[in-house]
C-alpha cells in the first residue's frame, strides 16, 4: 500500500499564512475511512498513566497509540486527515513544544493533517493530560 494510492491535498487560503504543524484542511480521497477514538498517554500494558509523567511523554505515547491503532486498520500515517487533541493545561502543551515537536517527528514525521487543539478540564485517567482522536482515509 502506498500513499499515491489516496489524493491528499493540504488547502491554504490565498493569502493565509502558511501555518506551523497542521493544516487548514484537508481534501482526501480513497476508498476506506477509519475514525480512531481517542488514545491517552498511556502504555498498553499499563493501568494507569504514572503519577508525574509529562505532557512531552504523553503527547509522544498517545500518538504512537494512534499510529499503532491507525497501522492496525490497514493504513499509515500520511492517511491522517484529521486530528483533534485535548489537554489538560494548554500552558504545559506549550511548554512542551520541543519533547511534543520530536514526538511528531519520530510518529508523523512531515506529514501535517487539518487539526484542532482544545484544553479540557480533565480526560478518563486521572493522570491523562492528554488524549488524540483521529480520522483517517485509506486506498
Amino acid at each position: 500500500m502506498t500513499t499515491s494510492d489516496i489524493a491528499y491535498t493540504p488547502i491554504l487560503p490565498e493569502g493565509w499564512a502558511r501555518p506551523r504543524g497542521f493544516s487548514h484542511a484537508v481534501v482526501a480521497t480513497g476508498t476506506k475511512s477509519v475514525r480512531i477514538a481517542g488514545q491517552i498517554g498511556r502504555e498498553p500494558a499499563q493501568a494507569h498513566i504514572p503519577t508525574g509523567t509529562d505532557a512531552g511523554t504523553q503527547w509522544k505515547i498517545a500518538l504512537t497509540n494512534l499510529v499503532t491503532v491507525l497501522k492496525a486498520a490497514g493504513g499509515q500515517p500520511t492517511h491522517l486527515v484529521a486530528l483533534r487533541a485535548y489537554v489538560t493545561d494548554i500552558a504545559e502543551f506549550n511548554a512542551a513544544g520541543a519533547a511534543i515537536g520530536a514526538a511528531w517527528g519520530a510518529t508523523l514525521g512531515r506529514h501535517f493533517p487539518a487539526m484542532t487543539l482544545v484544553q479540557v478540564s480533565a480526560l478518563i485517567d486521572p493522570n491523562a493530560k492528554v488524549e488524540i482522536e483521529a480520522d483517517a482515509i485509506l486506498p
